[in-house]
């Protein structure tokens, strides 16, 4: 009685010793029983009922596990999930053109052009790696975690040898994570609304390539809630101008007033990785006091 240790010792069992100590009894241990305990049970925590906790339990395991892992500040990369690297562009027009279908050869030819957008964002990883420490404190990449431009983005910082963190969301079609994740930083989200929250939360940056419905959707809500100043000002970085305006004309918004002039201002146009990550390090020098390295956090 006299150990001190004794005095911060657990007063209670921990939950997962509780599981580990419950045994089945019968005849309750069987489909349909209500004997298990809730927390352990799936079968009540998947009711429909249970959507409020589910949302709640989705935002909190990605939260309590970057603060284990020291994740306070990351550059978030957007983009197409379907662009694939420069070798598998070429090999896919390579069989394409064996196969001798001209329209599987035009859609090869445009994949091999979008690759470069890959190397791009793969370069992008590397940089913001390579100068984890070139906005004052630590920052890792954060992707959706899937294919394509998340690839390359996990891939540039892990060829770099660095940590990136994959926010994957669970899609029937969707393929695995990309290998390039650091296992420890790689989730899979149900809730898109909870995903999205967790790009912003600790996002310094984001950089958004060329891609379809979901890149849009995830730039849109960026540029709405900073619009709206439900989020603050952070640098928004447009990968390949031609793209963007021909994709969206802003003018006409403006032109409309459904935006106001300053809102062309949200965000910023660059061709490569490298005028991308110093349009980032520039917002966060000293010579811009409106962003400095203690306003590196998300709200």
């Amino acid at each position: 009685m006299n150990d001190p240790r004794r005095l911060r010792a657990r007063n209670f069992p921990s939950a997962q010793d509780e599981v580990e100590a419950a045994q089945p009894h019968s005849p309750y241990d069987r489909p349909g029983s209500s004997f298990r305990m809730a927390f352990a049970d799936s079968d009540f925590l998947l009711r429909d009922e249970l959507r409020p906790v589910r949302l709640q339990l989705e935002l909190l395991k990605a939260e309590l596990v970057q603060q284990e892992q020291g994740v306070d500040s990351t550059v978030v990369v957007f983009g197409s999930a379907r662009f694939k690297s420069p070798e598998v562009a070429a090999a896919m027009l390579e069989d394409a053109v064996a196969g001798g279908d001209e329209t599987a050869i035009r859609r090869a030819q445009q994949m091999v052009k979008n690759a470069r957008w890959y190397e791009e964002a793969r370069r992008f990883g590397e940089l913001v790696t390579q100068e984890q420490d070139a906005l004052g404190e630590p920052v890792i990449v954060a992707t959706g975690g899937g294919p394509g431009i998340m690839e390359a983005g996990n891939r540039g910082a892990h060829e770099a040898g660095g940590r990136s963190m994959g926010m994957s969301i669970f899609l029937p079609f969707e393929e695995a994570p990309n290998p390039y994740i650091t296992p420890e930083l790689c989730f899979q989200f149900h809730y898109f609304a909870i995903r999205k929250m967790h790009f912003l939360m600790r996002a310094v940056a984001l950089v958004s390539f060329p891609g379809g419905l979901g890149t849009l959707d995830e730039l849109f809500e960026v540029l709405t809630l900073t619009q709206t100043g439900k989020i603050r000002r952070r640098p928004i970085i447009l990968i390949g101008r031609d793209f963007w305006q021909r994709l969206i004309d802003f003018e006409v918004l403006v032109e409309h007033g459904v935006i106001s002039p300053a809102d062309v201002n949200l965000f910023h146009y660059a061709e490569t990785a490298e005028e991308a990550w110093d349009a980032i390090k520039a917002a966060y020098s000293g010579d811009n006091p409106s962003l400095t390295a203690r306003q590196l956090r998300g709200n």
